[in-house]
């Protein structure tokens, strides 16, 4: 029943959470109208695609007025990884509280299930021992150099989604926010890399990552496109 209620409430909030800006309309006549058509808002029976170009792929036509170069949408799209950079969301974990423990260390500590953890000295600033269940495939890991530390969302998947446009500050209290970092094995982690979860999902605990990714986006206002939120509002009305 939990789980009922929990997929519910992200698909609820799935829908107040705001798309991008790309939606394309191919209406009734065969013309591909982006936001900046003329006929846009008046295109009221369409058919929806993510990208001007995927429109046209499926037989579409430029509406007077419109070309590719000058539609600044596909441009977005197409450049997205190519200027994304690591350190737009900082230099490495942040150590916010200048305790000594970073927050892969604070991330950790929170989420072993045996506490206290084990240092690797006596100033209590590296993680060595402690025992975690990791989400992704419900096995338990004890030594942390087995561990990456995930963001639920990827960074470069959140600079796809709106993250370019924010603050460096911005940038980097994401990355380090406890709320999207989880303890999981080294392996997973990186065949992940920055795919979102209609492209890759871990092998167990699926509905709870996807919920998770969900709730993240919706804190820092970023934005789905228009196939990925189809495809999670199906995913997750199959985990209620």
């Amino acid at each position: 029943m939990r789980l009922r209620i929990g997929a519910l409430a992200v698909i609820l909030l799935l829908t107040s959470t705001p798309l991008t800006a790309e939606l394309i309309k191919k209406s009734r006549s065969g013309l591909c109208h982006p936001p900046e058509s003329a006929w846009y808002d008046r295109t009221q029976s369409y058919y929806g695609f993510d990208s001007l170009q995927d429109c046209l792929d499926s037989g579409g036509r430029l509406p007077s007025g419109i070309s590719l170069d000058s539609h600044s949408s596909d441009r977005t799209e197409t450049g997205g990884k190519a200027d994304y950079e690591r350190s737009a969301f900082g230099h490495g974990w942040d150590d916010a509280d200048g305790d000594c423990q970073n927050a892969r260390a604070e991330s950790l500590i929170e989420t072993s299930t045996v506490q206290p953890v084990q240092f690797a000295s006596a100033d209590r600033c590296r993680v060595t021992r402690g025992r975690w269940i990791s989400p992704f495939t419900g096995e338990v890991i004890q030594n942390a150099s087995d561990i990456d530390i995930d963001h639920v969302v990827p960074l470069a998947w959140a600079w796809e989604h709106g993250a370019r446009q924010w603050s460096d500050e911005k940038r980097e209290r994401f990355a380090n926010d406890l709320i999207h970092l989880w303890p999981v094995e080294l392996g997973l982690n990186r065949s992940k890399g920055a795919q979102g979860p209609n492209e890759w999902l871990p092998p167990t605990g699926q509905c709870g990552y996807v919920s998770r990714f969900v709730r993240t986006v919706k804190k820092y206002d970023l934005s789905f496109t228009v196939s990925e939120s189809r495809w999670i509002n199906d995913f997750l009305s199959r985990c209620r």
